[in-house]
C-alpha cells in the first residue's frame, strides 16, 4: 500500500480548512494516509478546530506567520527528520525508510473529491519517471485555474505577458506559453510547473531536491520547486483525469495590498535567481521595470476598488 502525506497550510480560515479536511477524510482511500496541518499563527480557533474535529491529523502550530514556504517546510522538515530517525534503527527493527512514498501540498481552500487521491497516486505508481503531478483545478465558477499548468516565466515568456500578448493571443503556442491556454484543459501534458494549491511529489524527490525556498513569502515557491525538480531530470505532468476544486484567493483577499506586493516580489526573486545571470543587462532592466510598473498599477487599481472586491490581480 503506497503511503501518502498531505501537508495543508492554514492562515485564519478555519471554515475552509474544515471543509477541506472533511473532503479528505470522508472519502476512503487505498493509501496509507497521514495529514499534516500547519497553522501559520492564525490567532483564531483554527488549531482548536483541528484538535477537536480531526484528532487524527498531525497539527503543527507555528508561533509566527513566516509565509507559505516557511509554513509548509515545518511539516516537510518533520517528515524528513522522522524518516532519518527510523532509518538509523532500520537494521535493528527491520524498518524501511519512513519518508512517505508521496507528499502532497494542498491549500486549505480546496475540496478533494472521492477518488482524487487514489487517482493521482495511481498515476505516479504507473509512471516512475514522473516526479510531480498536478490535477485539473476548477474554480467556483467551473473555469480552469490557469496556474495549474504553466511554463517557466523565462525572460521571453515574461515579456509576452508584460506586453499583453498572452491575453491578446490566448490560442498562440508562442505568446500564451505561460498558462498554456492554447491547449484543451482536458489534455494530459508534460509541463514546466504546477501550482502549490495541489501538487503531488514523490517523497524521494523531496529529499533529493530539498525544501521550498523560504525567500518566497507567498507565490513563486511552487515555480521554483518545479524548476529544481526539472533540473534533477524528473518529468512534471498535468493530469486532468483528476479534478480538485479550488476556492482561489480565499485567504489572500483578506490582506490584498501585502498579497499584491508578495506576488510581484516573487516575480523578482524568481527572475533574479534563475535567469538574471544569463540575461542581457538591458533586458534585465526592462523586466525589472515591467514588474515594478505592473505592481504599481495593480496596487493603484486595488486601492480604488471597494474592500469586498479587492484581490491580487
Amino acid at each position: 500500500m503506497p503511503s501518502l502525506a498531505i501537508v495543508i497550510l492554514n492562515y485564519k480560515r478555519a471554515d475552509l480548512l474544515a471543509d477541506c479536511l472533511d473532503s479528505i477524510y470522508t472519502a476512503p482511500t487505498c493509501c496509507d494516509l497521514n495529514v499534516w496541518v500547519v497553522d501559520n499563527a492564525s490567532g483564531d480557533d483554527s488549531a482548536a478546530m483541528v484538535r477537536t474535529r480531526f484528532p487524527h491529523a498531525h497539527l503543527i502550530e507555528s508561533p509566527i506567520n513566516g509565509g507559505y514556504s516557511y509554513g509548509n517546510n515545518l511539516a516537510l522538515r518533520e517528515l524528513l527528520q522522522i524518516a532519518d530517525c527510523r532509518l538509523q534503527i532500520a537494521d535493528v527493527c527491520n524498518l524501511q525508510s519512513a519518508i512517505p512514498d508521496y507528499i502532497m501540498l494542498l491549500n486549505n481552500d480546496t475540496i478533494v473529491p472521492a477518488g482524487a487521491l487514489d487517482g493521482m497516486v495511481g498515476y505516479l505508481e504507473g509512471h516512475p519517471e514522473v516526479g510531480a503531478l498536478g490535477p485539473k483545478l476548477l474554480l467556483p465558477d467551473g473555469s480552469l485555474d490557469l496556474a495549474c499548468r504553466r511554463s517557466f516565466p523565462t525572460p521571453e515568456v515574461a515579456l509576452y505577458r508584460m506586453l499583453g500578448l498572452a491575453r491578446l493571443f490566448p490560442r498562440s503556442p508562442r505568446f500564451a506559453r505561460y498558462n498554456m491556454t492554447y491547449l484543451d484543459p482536458d489534455t494530459e501534458t508534460e509541463v514546466d510547473a504546477l501550482v502549490g494549491a495541489c501538487m503531488l511529489v514523490r517523497g524521494g524527490v523531496v529529499r533529493e531536491v530539498g525544501l521550498l525556498d523560504e525567500a518566497f513569502f507567498m507565490y513563486g515557491e511552487d515555480l521554483d520547486w518545479a524548476y529544481r525538480i526539472k533540473q534533477y531530470g524528473w518529468r512534471i505532468v498535468y493530469y486532468p483525469s483528476v479534478v480538485v476544486h479550488h476556492y482561489k484567493r480565499a485567504a489572500s483577499t483578506r490582506r490584498a495590498m501585502p498579497s499584491i506586493r508578495a506576488f510581484y516580489d516573487a516575480m523578482r526573486i524568481f527572475h533574479r535567481k534563475h535567469y538574471a545571470a544569463t540575461t542581457p543587462a538591458p533586458l534585465n532592466a526592462l523586466i525589472e521595470f515591467g514588474i515594478t510598473l505592473k505592481e504599481l498599477l495593480a496596487l493603484g487599481r486595488n486601492y480604488l476598488l471597494p474592500p469586498a472586491a479587492r484581490r491580487v490581480s
